[in-house]
C-alpha cells in the first residue's frame, strides 16, 4: 500500500502508525522487545511486561515465591516494575532476608486492612503493631471494640478472603504536603507528624482497594502472596504469627516468651507515659527543647533498673556467680561495670571474669561447615575447666584464672589468682552464660542469670516497627569504626553471620534468665544518626552492601539528628560513640 508522502497531514496523535489510503486505517506499531536474563537463561519480553510476569516465566528457577527483583548490580525493584530495556534480573524470594521482611511487612498491611473491614472504620481509633513476640508481632486495637477469639477468627477469615481474591497492592507517589493532608484526613496523626520532619519531596502510598497507608519498605504485588499466618489472642491484644525465613510456607506454633514480652511491654508503656510512642513524637520533643530532660529521665530509669537488679542479688547471699549474656552490641560491657558499681553500693565485692579466657586450645577448636574455626559454639569453651574452677572457688579454694592468648591460640596462667570471700561475687560475661550446659556442675542457687538486649521501644509509626536488630547494627557500625577501624561495609557484610550465631547460641536461652534488662535508650537513634550516616554514604552502588546501606539511610532520615554532648559519661551509649568513664 502507498503511504501519503505529506506526513504533515497526519494528525500528531497518530504519527508512528501506518496511513492506508483514503480510508485512514492506522496500524499501531508493535511494542519493542527486550532480553531479560535470569541466571544462565535469557528470554524475550515485550516492553511494559511486569517483573511479576517475568518471574512467573522463570518460576522453575526458585523454590519459593519471588517477591522482589534486583535489576543489574544492586537496584532493588518491586515486581510491579515493567520491562524497559535489556537487563539481568535476580529474583528475591520469601526465603531471602529482604524477601522475608517484605512478606511480613505486606502481611501487616493486610492485617490492618482486615481489622478495619471487620470492626468498621468508625469504631477504630488506631491499630498498633508493637514489637516481635516469638515468630510474630504483638498488636493492639484501640477503639469501641473488644478483642476476642471470635473477633480474631473474623479478621483471619477476612484476611484469607482478601488473599484468595489476589487484589493488587497498588502504589502511588504523591507530594509530601499532600501525604500529610491525606494522613490527617484518614486520622493517621502519627504518620502526619512523621512526615512533617521528612526532607524528601515525595511519598509512596500503598493501597488495597480503597484502603490507603504508608509503609517503610517494599510490598508484594498483590494479596495472593499472603497466605501463611495465624492469629493468637495474647495479653491485652493479639499476636500475628508468621512463617520463619527457613520455612516460608509453614507457620510455627506460637510459643509465648513471657519474660521478654513483659520487658518489651513495660518499655513501651514507659515510652507512652513520656508521650514518645513514635519517631514523630521524639522529633517533637527534640525540636521543642526537651532533649535534656528526655536524656536525664531515660538514663535515670536505666540506673534504677540496674540498682534494682543489684539489690535483688544482694538479697540472695547464696549467689556467687552473676552470669550475663546478650546479643551483639547490647552494651554488656558497660552494663557489667555499672552493675558492679551498684553491687558495691549493696556491700558486695564484684570480680569480673570473661568466658573468652576459657577457650579450648586452638588445635582443639571445632570447625564449621566451611572449614573455619567456629569460635561461637559451646564446644569452643573448655567447659570442664570452667566448671572445675568455679566449683573450687565455691569450696573456698584459691584458683589461677587463665588468660587466653588469641595470637598463639593457647591459655596462659599468670598471677591472676582468685579466692572468694564472704561478700565476693564473680560477674561473668559471655554469649553462652544463659546456656545451662556452660555451668552444668554448679547449683542453680549459686547463679543469677541476666539477659541484656537493646529492645527498641520506639516505632516509626503505629504500623511500622523498628526491629531491635537495626538499632544494634547501627551501634556496631559506630563502635567498629571507632575501636577497630572497620568500615560500615565490613560490619554490614559480617552482620548475617553474627545474627546466625545469636539465633543458635543466645536467643534459645533468653527465657532462662532471672531478669532481663533493656539497654535501648529512647533517644539513641537520634544521637547515632550523625555518626553513622557518612559511613553508610561511603558504600558504593556496585557493592553488595549498598542495598542494606540505602535502607538504613532511608530509615535514619526519619530522625532529627542531635549531638552527644548531653549523653552522660556512664551511659550505655558511650560504649559505642566513645567518651565513656569506663575502660572499654
Amino acid at each position: 500500500c502507498d503511504v501519503d508522502s505529506d506526513s504533515s497531514s497526519i494528525p500528531s496523535a497518530l504519527k508512528g502508525g501506518l496511513y492506508l489510503g483514503k480510508r485512514s486505517v492506522f496500524r499501531k506499531m508493535e511494542k519493542k522487545k527486550y532480553n531479560i536474563t535470569v541466571g544462565n537463561e535469557t528470554k524475550e519480553f515485550e516492553e511494559g511486561t511486569t517483573y511479576q510476569a517475568v518471574a512467573k516465566e522463570f518460576c522453575g528457577s526458585f523454590s519459593h515465591p519471588a517477591v522482589l527483583a534486583v535489576e543489574g548490580e544492586n537496584r532493588l525493584q518491586e515486581l510491579r516494575k515493567t520491562v524497559e530495556k535489556d537487563c539481568e534480573l535476580k529474583f528475591i524470594t520469601t526465603a531471602d532476608a529482604i524477601g522475608h521482611e517484605t512478606y511480613k511487612r505486606s502481611l501487616c498491611f493486610l492485617l490492618v486492612k482486615a481489622v478495619h473491614d471487620v470492626a468498621g472504620h468508625d469504631k477504630i481509633d488506631r491499630v498498633r503493631i508493637h514489637f516481635s513476640v516469638d515468630k510474630g508481632y504483638y498488636c493492639t486495637v484501640d477503639g469501641d471494640i473488644k478483642i476476642t477469639e471470635q473477633f480474631l477468627a473474623d479478621v483471619a477469615k477476612r484476611m484469607r478472603w482478601l488473599s484468595d481474591e489476589k487484589i493488587p497492592i497498588k502504589k502511588k507517589t504523591i507530594h509530601t504536603d499532600d501525604a500529610i493532608e491525606l494522613f490527617h484526613r484518614h486520622g493517621m496523626y502519627d504518620k502526619e507528624k512523621l512526615f512533617e520532619y521528612r526532607r524528601v519531596s515525595k511519598v509512596n502510598i500503598y493501597s488495597i482497594n480503597e484502603f490507603e497507608d504508608y509503609y517503610y519498605g517494599y510490598m508484594v504485588p498483590d494479596t495472593g502472596y499472603l497466605k501463611y499466618f495465624k492469629l493468637y489472642l495474647y495479653d491485652e491484644g493479639f499476636v500475628i504469627q508468621m512463617p520463619e525465613r527457613k520455612n516460608p510456607k509453614e507457620v510455627p506454633p506460637f510459643e509465648p516468651q513471657n519474660k521478654l514480652f513483659h520487658v518489651l511491654k513495660e518499655s513501651t508503656r514507659w515510652g507512652d507515659m513520656q508521650g514518645i510512642e513514635t519517631v514523630g513524637d521524639l522529633n517533637d520533643k527534640i525540636t521543642g527543647g526537651d532533649l535534656s530532660e528526655i536524656v536525664l529521665v531515660q538514663e535515670a530509669l536505666q540506673e534504677k533498673k540496674i540498682a534494682d537488679i543489684a539489690a535483688e542479688i544482694a538479697r540472695r547471699p547464696e549467689v556467687k556467680f552473676v552470669l550475663i549474656a546478650g546479643p551483639s552490641s547490647s552494651g554488656k560491657t558497660t552494663f557489667s561495670h555499672r552493675l558492679s558499681v551498684q553491687l558495691r553500693v549493696n556491700g558486695l565485692t564484684p570480680h569480673p571474669i570473661a568466658v573468652d579466657n576459657y577457650f579450648v586450645e586452638r588445635e582443639e577448636n571445632p570447625k564449621d561447615e566451611n572449614g573455619n574455626f567456629d569460635f561461637e559454639c559451646l564446644e569452643a569453651v573448655d567447659v570442664d575447666l570452667f566448671n572445675r574452677q568455679l566449683s573450687d572457688l565455691l569450696e573456698g579454694k584459691e584458683v589461677t584464672i587463665p588468660t587466653f592468648n588469641f595470637v598463639t591460640g593457647h591459655k596462659e596462667y599468670g598471677n591472676q589468682r582468685k579466692k572468694l570471700g564472704a561478700n565476693d561475687v564473680l560477674v561473668i560475661e559471655g554469649i553462652h552464660c544463659l546456656n545451662p550446659e556452660l555451668t552444668r556442675q554448679l547449683d542453680d542457687r549459686n547463679k543469677f542469670k541476666i539477659y541484656i538486649s537493646a529492645l527498641t521501644q520506639l516505632n516509626i509509626d503505629e504500623h511500622n516497627r523498628i526491629p531491635t536488630t537495626d538499632g544494634r547494627l547501627l551501634r556496631r557500625i559506630v563502635r567498629d569504626a571507632r575501636t577497630r577501624g572497620s568500615s560500615a561495609k565490613d560490619t554490614i557484610r559480617m552482620w548475617p553471620s553474627v545474627r546466625m550465631g545469636e539465633e543458635k547460641n543466645i536467643f534459645p536461652y533468653q527465657e532462662e534468665a532471672d531478669v532481663m534488662f533493656n539497654s535501648a535508650l529512647i533517644y539513641e537513634l537520634a544521637v547515632l544518626k550523625p555518626y553513622v550516616e557518612a559511613r553508610l554514604f561511603g558504600i558504593g552502588r556496585d557493592e553488595p552492601e549498598y542495598t542494606e546501606a540505602k535502607r538504613l539511610l532511608k530509615f535514619l532520615d526519619y530522625f532529627v539528628g542531635i549531638g552527644s554532648e548531653n549523653v552522660p559519661t556512664n551511659s550505655l551509649l558511650r560504649e559505642f560513640i566513645g567518651g565513656g568513664c569506663f575502660r572499654i
